[in-house]
């Protein structure tokens, strides 16, 4: 199975183009969008082609991808805002896939290390909100953030992640490869 991962577009209208590009190049069998989509939020600067009202008008054509899609809401993620997209955006989702159990988050409410509780060893705690690209495991717990597509921190280019033949991988815009994390037995 191929997830193809996303997170803080903040309302940049070109992360959104970007991510339509590569999702019908890569044809993933889920589309996973992690938050913070439509809102630059209060301490972050304007992204790059920051154009609500487009972006918002551009987000049906995911849903007119050959793949579903899982979002999840972010910290910045207003209800007025939600209630414009064209897909249901929930506070969390499980996803199984190739027998993980992933908990998708924006992840302003899960801790960024163990413990975690309510967390069985071996789940991969799949998040946003640090616009940091992660894949450890620490204790048992599968860490995994692909970054930012519009706003990225730590000194890292923009950023989106792949699931697919047992690896989380983040790739950077120009298509290098950031990091790659291989969940071990629990």
């Amino acid at each position: 199975m191929r997830l193809l991962v996303a997170s803080d577009l903040h309302g940049s209208l070109p992360a959104l183009h970007f991510l339509l590009e590569r999702a019908n190049e890569l044809r993933p069998d889920l589309l996973v969008l992690l938050g913070d989509l439509v809102y630059h939020g209060p301490r972050n600067p304007l992204p790059a082609g920051y154009d609500t009202p487009q972006l918002l008008r551009t987000m049906p054509d995911l849903t007119a991808l050959p793949c579903p899609v899982t979002a999840v809401r972010g910290n910045c993620d207003a209800e007025v805002d939600l209630a414009l997209l064209p897909f249901p955006v929930a506070d969390n989702a499980w996803i199984a896939v190739d027998g993980l159990r992933v908990f998708a988050s924006h992840g302003h409410h899960v801790p960024e290390r163990p413990p975690c509780p309510g967390f069985a060893r071996g789940t991969v705690l799949l998040r946003g909100h640090t616009h940091v690209p992660r894949g450890e495991t620490l204790d048992g717990l599968h860490f995994w953030n692909p970054g930012s597509l519009a706003l990225p921190k730590g000194g890292f280019p923009a950023s989106y992640g792949v699931f697919e033949a047992g690896a989380f991988r983040v790739f950077g815009l120009d298509g290098r490869l950031l990091l790659e994390h291989r969940p071990s037995a629990a």
